[in-house]
């Protein structure tokens, strides 16, 4: 287990080790004086601090997607490493991803320290397990990608799992809030959302948890477009798992293709529900067998299938 050395608060020392999410927020030091409507309006000001660190590391995660499309296309996956608030986060991203773009189970992963048990009960200690984060990463390969998400960039958990994946040969990343992360000189990219301090002090589920959140949302929502799991703006990929999802694909379907509702109900029927197969055979137009083979051969994107039965068309 790591050592924890006990250090002095900066703003009554004058000590500058401690990560920015650890100091203090001057603009909150009367918050418990403070009305109801000032605390909520101090926090939404802060939240908008975590939106433009996110905005300012969009580079490093543009980085990150284009690395991360290019494995998963050879076979590789994406495997996220958190705890606490960061684990949770992670979790949520990845679970996500399954019925909103048809992904297979595997692709993307979230592993959280303390597992399944963590995800509803805070379990503090186990994040300072490395031997834990180790173990998390062991099946990783050279194709994987590892991605671990805290708001310090100090967790142990997580540099256990960064430091097994780069010995197996997986690329790296680091998403902190922590400029002067220790963990960020073993990774191949380090992605810093420069939130500063919390609201209230150390409490990162904050607006550091925020940024957390929406690079997360950035970094695989950009990943399944450059994977082709949309077409313009629509969720093509989407599962009908269910009377709203159902629903979701009709009126997809008519947006994508100008088919009244009746005809894009029947077109569905035609296409057992396959809603890609559905908009190709009506967007080109083509016949449902041709669109299908259109978008094997176009490993599924709605727009490059589309291009190859115009070629073939033309």
């Amino acid at each position: 287990m790591a050592q924890i050395h006990p250090v002095a608060d900066p703003l009554l020392a004058g000590d500058d080790h401690l990560p920015d999410t650890e100091k203090r927020l001057a603009a909150s030091v009367d918050l418990d004086a403070m009305s109801t409507l000032q605390v909520l309006q101090l926090l939404t000001s802060q939240d908008r601090v975590a939106v433009e660190a996110v905005a300012a590391a969009a580079p490093q995660l543009a980085l990150l997607v284009d690395t991360a499309a290019e494995r998963l296309r050879r076979g590789g996956s994406v495997h996220y490493f958190g705890a606490g608030t960061s684990g949770r986060l992670a979790v949520l991203d990845a679970a996500e991803l399954l019925p909103t773009f048809n992904l297979d189970r595997g692709v993307v992963v979230a592993h959280m320290a303390g597992g399944p048990e963590a995800l509803a009960t805070a379990i503090e200690n186990v994040e300072d397990s490395r031997e834990e984060g180790a173990h998390d990463a062991a099946a990783l390969g050279p194709d994987d990608v590892a991605i671990g998400i805290t708001a310090s960039g100090n967790t142990p958990y997580v540099g256990g799992a960064l430091a097994a994946a780069s010995e197996r040969g997986a690329y790296t990343a680091l998403i902190s809030c922590n400029p002067r992360a220790t963990l960020a000189t073993g990774v191949d990219l380090d992605v810093v959302l420069a939130t500063g301090p919390e609201v209230i002090t150390g409490s990162t589920r904050l607006k550091a948890g925020t940024a957390e959140k929406l690079a997360l949302n950035g970094f695989s929502t950009t990943l399944m477009v450059a994977l082709g799991r949309t077409w313009s703006n629509l969720m093509v990929s989407v599962v009908a798992t269910n009377a709203k999802l159902r629903r979701r694909t009709i009126r997809i379907l008519m947006q994508a293709s100008g088919l009244t509702e009746a005809a894009s109900v029947e077109l569905l029927a035609r296409t057992e529900g396959d809603l890609k197969v559905a908009i190709v055979a009506a967007v080109a137009p083509a016949d449902p067998d041709p669109a299908r083979r259109a978008l094997a051969a176009a490993d599924g994107s709605v727009r490059d299938a589309l291009r190859l039965l115009s070629a073939a068309s033309a």
